[in-house]
């Protein structure tokens, strides 16, 4: 909610400027080290060790290519937006890029000696990490002060459907907006005011706006486009731009999941209808499924030994066999065998299905824990290898429940219109088991909608260390 940079924004975007370079610079200087005083590594006769000053004049000119990148993917804005985690594939990409760039650099100067090549393959690591680590430090330090900031924003919502009141609770929520949530507003009279707004923060109807914005000297207005007349939004929109509000609008949901509209002219005839996603186009379905691949593989290998852990615990601690194997609906609702490990008793179903619970009386003495941990969530990889399932997508559902949510959950179908996943960003929210199918519907969308191989590496790593509802 910030209106605009003030000066220790400024500050602390040149504060990370300058740790960053520090960074990548030793990084580089390490790098060199490893590759030619080390001994870890063969010397070539004919072309011997880069003199001190040549080494030095190839980091400083890498640096600055870092540097460059770094400002034009916005790594150096503030204040910060969301969580550290969120920014960790950006930073990955900018590092990436900044490396790819350099060497089309030293290609077109022509410069002498070149960078060594096994020395920009060892500061891959060298870099990575101590970046990392620094703007991981910058953050908690930024956040720290963040958090005993006087505030700086006064917020008022016109709105109180659940969209809204979740808006707000995250506003208040993220520290770097320094903002306070004033309270609402009804935009009709006749609505009840809902439960969860507590009593001194229902502050009137929409025909008291214009006082409520004075006496609470209010400096963001933030309203929802629903229930509410185009005159009475321009009026506001009038109001706030002569008196110094910053002014936000929130579209209405059903815009936002079709936000990317496509427009063909038929004989001249305008016909609109939904734009592709991303994953409609062949390109980024071979990357998708590349990465499954060998992120596929990979994880079966590393994940060997606490599969073979987990067997011994299953076969031990209770009766049936160690995979479980449940139909699932996949791609365009084409049903296949999904494997997980055990976590339940071999008749937890007798009665039928039924969603698990917390403290679930059906698992076994092991299938807390790898439920938990997600362990008993591995044997899907080879779902993935076998083309059923994706790495990151919706999560599959049973067949009985596609059935029910169908007919009751507006455009729940959509999320099947790809691949589902082993993790999801629905799950990464902690919308697992007994949660809302409505407010996973609209998640699933959300990445369908928004794919890209940032934000699977994203959850990817966001499932690592997410454990809510994970029963």
């Amino acid at each position: 909610m910030q209106s605009r940079q003030t000066s220790e924004h400024l500050l602390s975007s040149l504060l990370a400027v300058t740790t960053d370079a520090l960074a990548v610079f030793l990084g580089l200087q390490l790098a060199m080290w490893l590759r030619f005083h080390s001994g870890m590594f063969a010397i070539d006769q004919v072309k011997g060790i880069p003199s001190s000053s040549e080494k030095l004049e190839l980091t400083l000119i890498a640096t600055a290519v870092f540097i460059v990148v770094f400002q034009n993917l916005k790594l150096f804005h503030r204040p910060h937006q969301g969580r550290f985690e969120d920014t960790i594939p950006r930073l990955i990409r900018a590092i990436l890029v900044s490396f790819v760039l350099y060497l089309a650099l030293e290609a077109a100067l022509r410069l002498e000696p070149e960078f060594s090549r096994l020395a920009l393959l060892l500061a891959l690591g060298t870099v990575t990490f101590p970046v990392t680590l620094e703007r991981y430090l910058l953050y908690r330090i930024e956040l720290h002060r963040a958090r005993h900031a006087p505030i700086d924003n006064r917020v008022l919502v016109v709105g109180t459907d659940p969209e809204m009141r979740k808006l707000a609770a995250g506003i208040e929520r993220d520290k770097f907006q320094r903002s306070r949530i004033e309270g609402f507003i009804r935009a009709q009279q006749d609505q009840n005011w809902p439960d969860p707004i507590p009593s001194e923060l229902r502050l009137g109807d929409l025909d008291q706006v214009l006082p409520i914005l004075k006496e609470h000297k209010v400096t963001h207005l933030v309203l929802s486009d629903r229930d509410i007349t185009h005159e009475e939004r321009m009026n506001l929109v009038k109001y706030c731009e002569q008196n110094y509000i910053s002014f936000h609008l929130v579209p209405d949901l059903f815009r936002m999941l079709t936000s990317d509209l496509q427009v063909r002219h038929i004989d001249g005839i305008p016909v609109m209808g939904l734009g592709q996603w991303p994953l409609d186009r062949v390109g980024p379905r071979f990357i998708k499924r590349s990465f499954d691949i060998v992120f596929s593989l990979g994880a079966l290998l590393v994940a060997s030994p606490i599969l073979l852990l987990a067997t011994l615990a299953i076969k031990t601690t209770s009766k049936g066999p160690v995979f479980y194997r449940q139909t699932r609906c996949g791609e365009k609702g084409r049903t296949f065998e999904m494997i997980k490990l055990r976590t339940m008793q071999a008749d937890a179903e007798v009665a039928g299905p039924g969603w698990t619970t917390p403290d679930d009386p059906r698992r076994t003495p092991v299938g807390g824990f790898l439920r938990k941990w997600n362990i008993d969530e591995l044997p899907q990889f080879w779902n993935v290898l076998m083309g059923e399932m994706s790495v990151v997508g919706p999560r599959p559902e049973r067949p009985v429940y596609v059935e029910q949510f169908k007919e009751d959950i507006h455009k729940y179908m959509r999320r099947h219109l790809h691949k589902p996943g082993i993790t999801g960003w629905a799950q990464v929210h902690g919308l697992r088991g007994d949660t809302s199918i409505e407010e996973r519907i609209k998640l699933d969308l959300f990445y369908l909608e928004n794919w890209s191989p940032g934000l699977d590496f994203k959850i990817v790593l966001k499932t690592l260390l997410t454990r809510e509802n994970a029963y």
